[in-house]
């Protein structure tokens, strides 16, 4: 049985209500139009200093904006999230068989261990990959790499959980096999595109999918 990597946001957690008011913060504080959260949801999941870089046009405002995000999220924004609900039974029943489980986010690594801390989920992980706060390693493909060779993970025995199109092309430019999950932020459009070996529709089809 291969090691499995998750995704955070979006595949572990909902993170919408504290990832889309942080970014508005932001936006605010540059006196930018400010869009709804729904608006916002194409940002969760993919590095945010390229979706700020996206929406302001400009690279060094958009280092401004992850900022004033980050002051908003450290302090408020990462409480305003949840587990999904079946995910605690996956993971259990994943950990109980034996098989290694590993966080792989694009998420700051202190912003992630924080989150998982904060839902007691730390025991069913052996490790937290993110990136760090100066971006290194926000590609998931790089990420990816990195946590392979540091866990001595077989990439072809190995499976990367994630809802968006960045998830599904790490694992693919790395070996593993690449499983989307539709009840987060991608669209099964978006994920068979990037390549997805497997789609999970709901929480409770992923076990079924990691056989």
């Amino acid at each position: 049985m291969g090691d499995v990597f998750f995704d955070l946001d979006g595949t572990l957690t909902d993170p919408k209500p504290g990832i889309t008011r942080s970014i508005q913060f932001a936006l605010d504080k540059l006196d930018r139009e400010v869009p709804t959260e729904d608006e916002l949801v194409w940002c969760i999941g993919p590095p945010l200093l390229e979706s700020f870089e996206k929406m302001l046009g400009d690279s060094r405002l958009a280092v401004t904006a992850l900022k004033f995000y980050r002051e908003r999220f450290s302090d408020t924004g990462f409480y305003e999230n949840r587990v999904y609900a079946g995910i605690e039974h996956t993971l259990t029943v994943l950990r109980d068989s034996g098989r290694r489980l590993f966080i792989a986010t694009s998420k700051p690594t202190i912003y992630a261990t924080r989150i998982v801390e904060h839902f007691a989920m730390g025991s069913y992980f052996e490790r937290i990959f993110g990136s760090e706060l100066d971006g290194a390693r926000s590609d998931k493909s790089e990420l990816l790499s990195h946590a392979l060779e540091e866990t001595g993970a077989v990439a072809q025995e190995a499976i990367m959980i994630g809802d968006r199109a960045h998830d599904m092309i790490g694992a693919r430019n790395n070996g593993m096999t690449a499983v989307g999950v539709l009840y987060g932020y991608g669209s099964r459009n978006e994920l068979v595109a990037a390549g997805a070996h497997r789609i999970s529709a709901t929480t409770g089809e992923l076990l079924g999918n990691l056989s």
